[in-house]
Formats: structure tokens, sequence, C-alpha cells
């Protein structure tokens, strides 16, 4: 491999920022801002969603409507379907 084309693959923690949830892992990201994490140091990546507030992975996930959209919209404006 080439000298010097590579990016710095290095320890890094990301902070789900609307719960605080965090976590490390390897990556290529790089942040000037850091965190203490269980007594080292390492570049914080911030994050608005991760598998701890995710509504599918956290079974908050709501189905909202069964009827179809088209089905819907007929009944809200009063329209027949085509058959």
């Amino acid at each position: 491999m080439k000298d010097g084309i590579h990016p710095e693959y290095c320890f890094v923690v990301f902070r789900d920022v609307s719960n605080g949830f965090e976590f490390l892992t390897r990556s290529t990201m790089s942040s000037r801002d850091t965190t203490e994490y269980e007594g080292q140091e390492y570049p914080l990546i911030k994050i608005d969603i991760s598998a701890a507030s995710h509504p599918f992975f956290t079974g908050t996930q709501k189905i909202l409507d069964t009827e179809g959209r088209v089905e819907k919209f007929y009944k809200k404006y009063g329209f027949k379907p085509a058959t």
C-alpha cells in the first residue's frame, strides 16, 4: 500500500445527543471535541440517532394508519374509488 494516502483509523467515541448513550469503536472520522471514556480520552463524534434512541430498535415505533394513502384521500375528500 502507498504511504500517506489512507485516513487515520483510530478509536472514537460516538455519543447520541438525544439520550446521552455512548459507545467506543474504531473509525476514520476525526473531531476536535474529546471525551473521557472508561478512564481514557478519545475524540468525540456527536450523532443524532443510534440504536438506543431509534424507534424501531426501542420498540416505540407506532403504525399510524392501516388504511392506504389513496383510500384515506378518497375518504377525506368524499371521492369514490374508480373501478
